[in-house]
């Protein structure tokens, strides 16, 4: 505190701390305008607006009408004749199609706006059930939500995927081409985005009352192309077509603000007032998140700029049309593209007040929904969780101290202490590059009252610290938010570590590393109960149910049902099966009909021809250096390397290999484009090369998605996880290849060491160093140059002999690993990595013992649902319980 009784640092900017002096301002500030009026009827109203009221004229209904609330509060009916009117009725008035007039795309869109309309209905039967009873809800903040496809995820979570069928056959068409129409929406990349959404998932199945934040993308990260074997970047246009699985909500918004600077309130002197420069709306966006087997109804509510009211009408008049539209176009960018390049000073800023435009309309929306149930801002922790999905969320913690304290009237004590109560963060990564920090000038310039919450974080807490541990400066360096470099830097993990009553990493192995390495000093202080374990899973309604709907089948005969799908433990059962003959043949033939449907999937997006006979070697994932994709492909080239020394009858011999990769590079991130072109350049050579022809084929298929995931992984026989000794956090690709028959090639890393425990380390191909040998062999490689194993230095031969190409493109991936210290440990496991391969094919060779791995290994991943993950959350740190809304009065 300071002497002038004010909880308010001196140790802040210069600009941040004299309350008056203006912030710097962005070269994009709008000019003062007339505020854009609604039009209304009546005189009085209009006067009301021009004197500055809201004059709306929002009226409330008189009465209750009994026939409207019997419709609203009752189950649509079931039968196809009901559903069939719907869909047509959707097709002449909501798109204005005849019989002679419509296509494919129409009753793509009339079908999805039908199912639209049951989701909504139960969307407002569950949110009103849970306003009525008071739950407590779990809020999901997330700035990825790779969701997929929603359309055939809906119809089988409302169990009427036959009756459309008969619909859509009824009016000439196939459910499964209407399918292919939906695009996937672009709201994220990657295992982030795709956790988030299986939770949000499993949170509708369990009955739980839950709801995902996060942002609108109008053209996602990017569409990936591959243009003569580079990645080429192209806006993600998933917008152009109406969204039916989004319902605008122009009533839901909140006034954003930027830039600005401080005043001081006179009688309360650690509150402020912040007077922006720059003000946007935020607009709510909801996407309903049906539950399986349940009437619940999830939410994804999903934040885009409103800018309308940012339209210049008086620089229009003058000519100045480029101005006019400023104010739009510059809002507009905030939610344009997910991840912009932050290459650049002014995508550093760009990103910056991205996440804050998505925490500060987030927490407005929370804190609006909490103030209807009239009880005390100090008890928000008791009616609401907030989940931060790794640190890109992290200014919600000083965005709810603001609101608090400068908007509520909290005391510091009372605003900290209820936001420590409330908020709990996932740490995914323990990579340097991936801790995000923000630089302090920036931080001062854009979010001025921030900065100052901040610096008073860390203050009292460092304070705290220091009189438990007195004279331990190093200590207190270590630990504080403030990075002491130059310029200064916020160390948002350790914001959100301070700022959360639980901490979780997403497996055992990362959660214990977190605890002994970047977190190693805040469990010193704050107690291991804080620092707790959450490993990830997956949702098995798609992951499963959908796009493996042939295995799926034998399962439900199986267990005798489908109640599986909402328990995994029932997949136990398959255990007595293993050895039935003819069970046995129908497994291998839902794999084999399964590789069928990629191949084609294949030779439609890359005209590559391949034998769904071969054995379908798969990495798919985003393209890192630590993913170690690099490692692949130069045990692809040696492959080819010792075929090329084989005579025609040796090769004849080989085991068939179709070797499959997928993914994207950061627009940014050179290293990783050039590993996709290194790939592309290996394809052409060795798929054009008739001696090898169908004993080896390499594909990289462009575009990874939901939608591409869910045709490749229940197609793999051997996927691949192969990132260095602790640096994959968890992972959920490998549960996803495993709950579909898969088996794995890997590291002992992330949540590869749990899949083995639970599935037996015989189903489990493991190889290389373990990861607290990773330091050792960094350091002797960081002064040392070993000569490479003869294996892979007969890849580097082959590309430096120009066989893929001109080397000199490839070189420095090469020189990384030779005199560039070899980071990422290749040369040090690619000779174990070679063993394991042949480990592999020695095993698939034993097709009989290869189904039994199989069915073995689906059998006992019951661990790993996104059901057991959330309800593990539920329990143990957001205190929440179900709320079935099924035979429920509202």
């Amino acid at each position: 505190m300071n002497q002038d009784g004010s909880y308010f640092s001196m140790t802040i900017p210069p600009s941040t701390a004299k309350a008056t002096t203006p912030g710097v301002h962005g070269p994009d500030v709008p000019s003062v305008q007339p505020t854009p009026l609604k039009r209304v009827v009546s005189g009085a109203a209009l006067k009301e607006l021009l004197a500055g009221g809201g004059g709306t004229q929002v009226k409330t209904p008189s009465r209750e009408d009994t026939e409207f609330r019997a419709y609203a509060h009752s189950e649509i009916a079931r039968d196809v004749a009901t559903i069939k009117n719907s869909v047509v009725m959707h097709l002449t008035a909501t798109f204005l199609r005849t019989p002679a007039s419509m296509d494919s795309g129409h009753a793509y869109l009339a079908s999805a706006f039908s199912v639209r309309d049951r989701l909504l209905q139960r969307w407002n039967l569950t949110n009103e059930y849970h306003d009525k009873i008071g739950a407590k809800r779990v809020y999901y903040m997330s700035l990825e939500f790779l969701i997929g496809r929603t359309f055939d995820n809906a119809l089988l979570a409302l169990q009427l995927r036959d009756e459309y069928a008969k619909v859509l056959g009824d009016v000439g068409f196939r459910l499964e081409d209407i399918i292919d129409e939906e695009r996937d929406a672009a709201l994220g990349n990657g295992g982030l985005g795709r956790l988030a959404a299986c939770y949000v998932d499993s949170m509708a199945c369990m009955n739980y009352p839950g709801w995902g934040y996060g942002l609108r993308y109008r053209y996602g990260m990017f569409q990936q192309q591959i243009i003569n074997g580079y990645q080429v970047e192209a806006p993600d246009c998933w917008l152009d077509s109406p969204n039916p699985w989004e319902f605008p909500r122009p009533d839901v918004t909140y006034p954003v603000k930027f830039y600005g600077h401080l005043v001081r309130d006179p009688e309360v002197p650690y509150r402020y007032k912040w007077e922006s420069d720059v003000e946007y709306d935020a607009m709510a966006f909801d996407v309903p998140v049906p539950g399986y087997g349940t009437e619940n109804v999830g939410n994804i509510r999903l934040w885009s700029c409103k800018t309308n009211g940012l339209f210049d009408l008086n620089k229009f008049n003058a000519g100045d049309y480029n101005g006019a539209t400023g104010g739009q176009v510059a809002a507009q960018i905030l939610t344009n593209v997910l991840y912009p390049n932050d290459n650049t000073n002014e995508g550093k800023e760009l990103r910056l007040r991205q996440e804050y435009l998505f925490c500060s309309a987030t927490l407005q929306d929370i804190i609006a929904r909490f103030k209807r149930t009239g009880r005390p801002m100090t008890e928000l922790d008791q009616m609401a969780a907030i989940q931060l999905n790794d640190t890109h969320p992290t200014l919600g913690i000083p965005e709810l101290m603001r609101i608090l304290i400068d908007e509520e009237g909290l005391t510091w004590d009372e605003a900290w202490a209820t936001t420590v109560k409330t908020f709990a963060f996932t740490n995914h990564t323990v990579l340097p590059e991936a801790m995000e920090k923000w630089p302090v000038p920036m931080l001062d310039k854009i979010l001025p009252r921030h900065v100052g919450i901040i610096y008073d974080i860390n203050l009292f807490f460092l304070q705290s610290v220091e009189k438990a541990f007195p004279g331990d400066r190093e200590l207190l360096r270590n630990i504080s938010i403030i990075e002491e470099s130059s310029p200064q830097q916020v160390r948002m993990a350790y914001l959100a570590c301070v700022g959360s009553h639980r901490v979780n990493g997403v497996a055992a192995i990362h959660s214990d590393i977190i605890k002994q390495s970047i977190f190693r000093d805040f469990v010193r202080i704050q107690g291991e109960d804080k620092f707790i374990n959450k490993t990830n899973g997956v949702a098995p309604r798609r992951w499963m149910n959908e796009c493996n709907p042939d295995m799926s089948e034998l399962i439900s005969e199986a267990v005798g049902d489908r109640s599986w799908v909402t328990d995994l433990t029932k997949l136990s059962t398959l255990e007595a099966h293993a050895t039935d003959p003819d069970f046995r043949q129908r497994w291998w033939a839902a794999k084999q009909k399964n590789k069928q449907r990629l191949a084609d999937y294949i030779l439609a997006t890359t005209g590559i021809h391949v034998s769904a006979d071969a054995m379908f070697d798969v990495q798919v994932k985003r393209i890192h250096e630590y993913k170690r994709q690099l490692m692949n492909i130069l045990a692809v080239i040696y492959r080819y390397h010792c075929l090329k020394q084989m005579t025609p009858a040796q090769r004849t011999k080989e085991l068939p290999r179709v070797v499959i990769f997928a993914g994207k590079a950061a627009a940014g991130y050179w290293v990783a484009k050039q590993v996709i072109k290194l790939i592309n350049s290996v394809a052409e050579v060795i798929n054009s090369d008739e001696e090898i022809g169908d004993i080896l084929k390499v594909v990289f298929i462009p575009d990874y998605s939901v939608t591409a995931a869910e045709n490749i992984i229940p197609a793999s026989d051997i996927s691949q996880h192969i990132s260095t000794a602790g640096t994959e956090a968890s992972g959920t690709s490998n549960m996803k290849f495993v709950l579909n028959g898969g088996i794995i090639l890997g590291t002992v890393d992330g949540a590869n060491i749990e899949i083995g425990e639970e599935v037996g380390e015989e189903q489990i191909f493991f190889f290389g160093c373990l990861a607290h040998e990773v330091a050792d062999f960094r350091h002797y490689l960081r002064f040392h140059q070993p000569k490479p194993d003869a294996a892979l230095q007969a890849a580097f031969d082959m590309i430096q002999a120009n066989t893929f190409g001109d080397s000199h493109l490839f070189q420095p991936l090469i020189d990384a690993i030779l005199r560039g210290g070899d980071v990422y440990l290749l040369s040090v496991d690619f000779p174990s990595y070679i063993e394991a391969h042949k480990a592999v094919e020695a095993a698939y060779r034993q097709h009989d013992e290869w189904i039994t791995k199989s069915i073995l290994s689906v059998a006992r991943m019951a661990k790993f649902s996104s059901d057991r993950s959330i309800q593990e959350y539920a329990e143990e740190v957001w205190n929440i319980e179900p709320a079935p809304v099924s035979g429920q009065s509202v």
